[in-house]
């Protein structure tokens, strides 16, 4: 095939200027000689051409190139050719990294290539463990089944997130990577001085956060001894021994032991969050502010029942979004509410 024959000495201006114009055959590996360098073309350029580039003084040469055995670079790319383009537009959907481990939703007409999709995020993510998601979060400790695919089988991990550090097993507790924007969302409305209370906590990736950029009261609370047994660990980790206060229980006797009024509540728990609202209103301080998350496919209905839980007490509704979506029709929204 043709090449381009250049000294040593002004092979990177050339390369340059060859990549500028879209001619540098990138499918070849360039070619390397004791005096020169051969670049393999896209094809023949005419004289008028290597003239207008400055090149003119360089010739074109017949010669054999080896081929570049390129890495695939995206699921998408990894996959072409293999499964449709349409499965895996919804597998990327899906696609979900937590600190070294990769979580997939492969749907049930994919299982006979689902080893084939684990290798494909493990040469992409260059994680170290790929799980399957088998079932929906359930229960009160928000956890769902997982089936190991490809690398280790171990699914405890320190997840990093704008400077945070999480250390969790996605076996034993809830955490969405999903939600990392919506916390930091949260994070810059709080003001220091403020009693947070986190109602369910998790492993504390709303707490930590919080704690971390401002000096606050928090009162994390989980029902999962393995979140708090977690939430431990990453108060810890990240230094905020002084700021957050863990609590294994049940949020209504935590609170009910507590006896504490919070400048600001959050309440990420989208499935369930509406039948706490009247205690979440219980505990709000006059002014304070309530972060309430649901599973809706509008904005009315949370908003209806935040003002159902306030009862005489006026609410403002200071912020509306979508966090995630969730299912067809269906999203993960948030509320912020300020309750007077």
């Amino acid at each position: 095939m043709i090449g381009l024959e250049v000294s040593r000495k002004e092979a990177e201006r050339i390369r340059r200027i060859l990549l500028e114009n879209h001619l540098l055959n990138d499918h070849f590996k360039i070619k390397h000689a004791s005096d020169h360098i051969y670049f393999p073309l896209q094809f023949i350029i005419e004289d008028s051409k290597l003239n207008e580039m400055g090149l003119s003084r360089y010739n074109l040469v017949e010669t054999d190139f080896e081929i570049l055995l390129k890495k695939p670079k995206s699921l998408k790319e990894y996959l072409q050719g293999k499964i449709s383009l349409e499965k895996i537009e919804e597998l990327k959907k899906s696609f979900d990294i937590i600190g070294n481990v990769v979580i997939l939703e492969i749907p049930d007409e994919l299982e006979g290539e689902k080893y084939l999709i684990a290798d494909a995020a493990i040469k992409i993510t260059k994680r170290k463990s790929v799980y399957r998601k088998k079932s929906e979060i359930k229960g009160v400790t928000r956890t769902r089944e997982l089936e190991h695919l490809a690398g280790d089988d171990s699914s405890e991990t320190i997840h990093q997130e704008f400077g945070s550090k999480f250390k969790l097993d996605v076996r034993k507790v809830y955490f969405s990577p999903r939600l990392a924007t919506e916390r930091k969302r949260i994070v810059d409305q709080v003001q220091d001085g403020e009693i947070i209370i986190d109602m369910f906590t998790g492993v504390g990736p709303f707490s930590v956060t919080i704690a971390r950029k401002h000096e606050v009261e928090i009162y994390a609370i989980d029902i999962n001894p393995e979140a708090i047994r977690y939430l431990k660990d990453n108060i810890s980790l990240n230094k905020v021994d002084k700021k957050i206060k863990p609590y294994l229980g049940d949020v209504y006797e935590i609170l009910d032991q507590l006896n504490v009024l919070a400048d600001r509540i959050i309440m990420n728990l989208p499935g369930r969050a509406d039948q706490f609202l009247p205690l979440a209103v219980e505990y709000l301080k006059p002014g304070g502010v309530l972060h309430y998350y649901q599973f809706s496919s509008d904005f009315d209905k949370p908003i209806e029942k935040i003002k159902t839980a306030a009862h005489l007490r006026r609410v403002e509704i200071l912020n509306k979004r979508k966090v995630k979506s969730c299912s067809p029709g269906v999203w993960h929204v948030g509320i912020d509410a300020k309750i007077s």
